[in-house]
């Protein structure tokens, strides 16, 4: 059987599926270790998504809240949520949408935030000294509500109005400093992190997917290999008669006696 091609052809799929099976068992106990490892980082950190009693996902109290957030996430930045992983039975935050998620409703309540800005006497006088207002301490910069007034020492509301970092200008006397409020370190590290997060476990499925594959061509290899070789075993006792030389035929028993 293995001196013919089929079988011998039959004996490599098998060791080759052998293989596959091998390399997906590998792939699967890291993936699995990579999910632990996250679950319990989630456990330590102990964020969690709010629902109300209905099951439904809600921010500070109301749904209306979390749709908001859940249309910046989805519609914003176009990022394709898992419903499923939106369990009301399991509001820890581990799995890439409730990450993505949790970053959204950062974002969201800094974007549609109010940054209040105390200015001093030494700080108008420094604005004037370096151009930023006249020379009577008038306002001419990006925020609209403060256009056109003498600033004097006091607090000053600026609204983020959905910018982003880059969306502010850094050397306007109320802007810049906005810019620091709302985009602060905290906030920054925050979004960093949940993305790494979400990276995380959208790399974990992949390399699950990875593993899936192995094993499905672990499988193929191993079932084509076993065809093969039966195939040849088949085929081998069928022909085995036909291949009995005439010149022995005439020396067995049965044909001396027919010439007797």
């Amino acid at each position: 059987m293995f001196k013919k091609p089929l079988g011998l052809l039959g004996v490599f799929l098998i060791i080759v599926g052998i293989g596959y099976f091998i390399g997906a068992g590998v792939a699967y106990s890291k993936v699995q270790g990579g999910y632990d490892s996250l679950q319990a980082f989630s456990e330590a950190q102990n964020v969690q998504l709010t629902y109300n009693e209905d099951g439904q996902l809600i921010d500070r109290g109301t749904v209306e809240g979390a749709q908001a957030i859940m249309s910046l996430l989805e519609d914003d930045w176009g990022f394709p949520v898992v419903s499923g992983d939106m369990d009301p039975n399991d509001p820890l935050v581990n799995s890439a949408s409730e990450y993505m998620f949790q970053m959204a409703t950062i974002a969201y309540h800094t974007l549609n935030g109010t940054q209040t800005i105390v200015l001093t006497q030494d700080d108008i006088d420094a604005a004037i000294a370096a151009e930023q207002l006249d020379a009577d301490g008038t306002y001419n910069g990006v925020v609209e509500a403060y256009q056109g007034q003498v600033l004097e020492p006091g607090s000053y509301d600026v609204p983020v109005n959905g910018r982003y970092w880059t969306g502010f200008d850094r050397m306007d006397l109320l802007d810049g400093q906005a810019r620091d409020m709302a985009w602060s370190g905290t906030a920054h590290a925050l979004v960093a992190e949940l993305g790494v997060g979400a990276a995380t476990h959208s790399t974990l499925m992949l390399a699950l997917g990875v593993a899936a594959l192995l094993a499905g061509l672990g499988v193929v290899c191993t079932v084509s290999g076993v065809a093969f070789i039966w195939d040849t075993k088949k085929k081998m006792k069928v022909t085995a008669p036909d291949t009995i030389p005439d010149a022995m035929l005439a020396d067995t028993p049965d044909s001396a006696t027919q010439s007797a």
